[in-house]
């Protein structure tokens, strides 16, 4: 079974949560959360989850995927006497078992289901913790594979009653060299399960894998490699030694924004980026894998809490992290993989809002920036530079580029100003 959707081109009036026959418990968590309509990939996967099917889902970053197959399985488990662990999510950061674990947090509120996160970089204490639960049960994990073999290898773990494994961000995963990890945890997990897969993309790898673990799987497809129609794309052209003044210039100009996050591909480069910035007059910090999980916490908090205005990360955010309300994403250098930048973008735009998005290319980064426009088929509008900053180096530009919506946010000569 194949289900292909469009969102953006599906103007049907999406489905009420009421409309699925969950239980009480649960509608007045989402009614608490202030969801409303389903997303297309909730309305496509949660019936069939409902049902006891596979399922193997394309859905980029956005679409509220988290909750198509979190809702259902607390459904299920609040209609039954489970006893041990009865979920699995397998994850390829800490920073998405986090965010999946308040989210299960949130819909579970008036329920008696825990959940616990495992995953890398923490303390003797955590490890502790984790070996009780894994022990005891708990009625959901969330691990990353690391830590979670860590944990099987001691022999301790009891999957024993376990009905459901979750592969979230799969392609990630696989990217990041978690293939085998992902075939030994499964070796450790009843054959006699509920398996659902969700990627962003579906290359043959994951296809692959897919056959191997899942059986007689329904598959959806939610708009793959497409950013949101909410975000507001453009581009500006440069070279390298051009971006910083522009960064600062567009940080600067921009008051009005309250959240701006900078997504570069490496952590040396944001240790640079956030040395070359004056972090108290901007209110700025920066994060990447150098930080330990209590600072990283502390970091995205104070984000959260509009402590900190700018943010410099690496593309570990890019899929990890669930903050609303992020006006302006700046990819200070182009994402090696086309894919990535529909993840960085993402992080603007969610929950039908709408955002902004800027992408520095320069003059050996325009064929990585023309196979990006390639997937999410469309031109993104170049934006002239400051004239302060001179010219930047030539990018065939179309004759009618697409337009950005009805206000042009980009005037010639000027920086970037928002409605």
């Amino acid at each position: 079974m194949h289900t292909e959707v469009n969102p953006q081109k599906d103007s049907r009036t999406r489905m009420n949560f009421n409309e699925f026959g969950l239980n009480e418990q649960l509608l007045e968590a989402i009614s608490y959360m202030n969801f409303s309509e389903a997303t297309p990939v909730q309305e496509k996967a949660i019936p069939l989850i409902m049902n006891g099917q596979d399922l193997i889902a394309c859905a980029q970053t956005g679409t509220g995927k988290t909750a198509a197959f979190v809702l259902p399985i607390l459904n299920k488990m609040t209609s039954e006497n489970t006893h041990g662990i009865n979920t699995l999510i397998i994850v390829p950061t800490r920073e998405l078992a986090l965010q999946i674990d308040q989210q299960i947090q949130g819909l579970s509120y008036f329920t008696s289901i825990n959940v616990l996160s495992i995953y890398g970089g923490g303390n003797g204490e955590d490890w502790e913790t984790e070996k009780k639960v894994l022990t005891q049960g708990a009625d959901i994990i969330v691990a990353t594979p690391g830590k979670l073999i860590s944990h099987l290898k001691m022999g301790y773990v009891k999957f024993d009653k376990l009905k459901h494994l979750i592969l979230d961000e799969a392609d990630k995963m696989l990217d990041m060299g978690f293939y085998e990890d992902i075939k030994n945890i499964i070796s450790f997990i009843p054959e006699q399960r509920q398996t659902l897969m969700f990627s962003a993309t579906m290359p043959p790898k994951i296809r692959k894998l897919a056959e191997q673990i899942l059986k007689q799987p329904s598959e959806i497809n939610i708009a793959m490699s497409k950013p949101a129609e909410g975000v507001k794309q453009g581009a500006f052209v440069l070279y390298e030694n051009q971006k910083m003044p522009l960064l600062k210039s567009l940080i600067k100009s921009n008051d009005k924004f309250q959240r701006i996050l900078v997504f570069s591909s490496t952590k040396i480069k944001v240790r640079e980026i956030a040395r070359n910035l004056d972090r108290r007059s901007d209110s700025i910090d920066s994060i990447s894998s150098d930080l330990d999980q209590k600072e990283r916490e502390e970091v995205l908090g104070n984000f959260k809490s509009k402590k900190t205005r700018v943010l410099i990360a690496t593309d570990i955010l890019s899929r990890g992290i669930d903050i609303k309300d992020i006006d302006l994403i700046i990819n200070y250098d182009v994402p090696h993989d086309a894919e990535d930048y529909v993840h960085r973008v993402g992080r603007t735009a969610r929950a039908k809002a709408n955002g902004l998005a800027l992408t520095f290319i320069n003059d050996r980064e325009i064929g990585k920036f023309k196979r990006i426009e390639k997937l999410i088929e469309r031109e993104v509008q170049k934006i002239p530079l400051p004239e302060k900053l001179g010219q930047g180096p030539e990018y065939k530009y179309s004759t009618r580029p697409e337009s950005l919506g009805k206000k042009n946010y980009f005037k010639k000569g000027k920086t970037v100003k928002r409605r």
